[in-house]
């Protein structure tokens, strides 16, 4: 597997984790109106983000 590969799912894992945080902050604030969609779409960011880090951590151990 290329070396790039692990650091990509990294960063993209690091974005979803960051939305999964932000959304529900600005939902609470009142930035953004609370809905069950887009409350549904922060958790699963969350979660994608926190597997897909895992994932990324993995592969970048192994390839060391």
């Amino acid at each position: 597997m290329k070396r790039s590969a692990p650091l990509q799912l990294l960063i993209v894992a690091t974005i979803l984790l960051l939305a999964g945080a932000v959304l529900p902050f600005l939902m609470v604030i009142r930035v953004l109106e609370p809905s069950f969609a887009l409350s549904f779409f922060s958790y699963g960011a969350s979660l994608l983000g926190l597997v897909m880090g895992l994932i990324g951590i993995a592969q970048y151990g192994r390839g060391r």
